[in-house]
């Protein structure tokens, strides 16, 4: 069974672009890094060789697994979603009731998470306490370490 994955166009454009760099660039790449090593002599006692055909095929998992990844794509349309509530996609102003701080995350699909842009990934313990809360609600988190944590929804945008 197809292991959906649900992608931001953005997302998709560039899992496409990096399969595209992975077939045209790099493959062509490490085959002429073959034929070179080849060429050298005896393959058994050839580390030039050996290197290449492994790098071979990690590149070729990494080209199957982006292969699977781009057929099983499925592009969320932010018009569709409801911004009353927290979902994929909301941009979501969070207050932390134990010390006042202030936050901002966007929810995205877990391939697209990026900390340092304020992105994560809706399958972290906060993304999923904040999931299907509305604006002036507060979420109870539990998170790995054992501790539990209280935000309160200041406001809810799908950019």
């Amino acid at each position: 069974m197809a292991n959906i994955q649900y992608v931001t166009k953005e997302g998709l454009d560039k899992l496409r672009a990096e399969l595209e760099q992975l077939e045209s660039i790099e493959r062509p790449k490490i085959s002429q890094q073959i034929a070179e090593a080849r060429d050298k002599g005896d393959l058994s006692e050839n580390a030039e060789y050996d290197a290449a055909k492994e790098a071979q095929g990690l590149l070729e998992m990494r080209i199957s697994k982006l292969k699977d990844q781009v057929a099983n794509a499925r592009v969320i349309d932010p018009t569709m979603l409801d911004s009353s509530k927290v979902s994929i996609l909301s941009k979501v102003k969070i207050k932390n009731q134990a010390n006042g701080m202030e936050m901002t995350y966007t929810l995205v699909p877990e391939t697209e998470a990026d900390l340092s842009k304020g992105k994560i990934s809706v399958n972290t313990p906060i993304a999923k306490g904040l999931l299907g809360k509305k604006l002036g609600e507060t979420a109870e988190i539990d998170l790995p370490n054992g501790t539990k944590m209280t935000f309160e929804i200041l406001d809810i945008k799908i950019d």
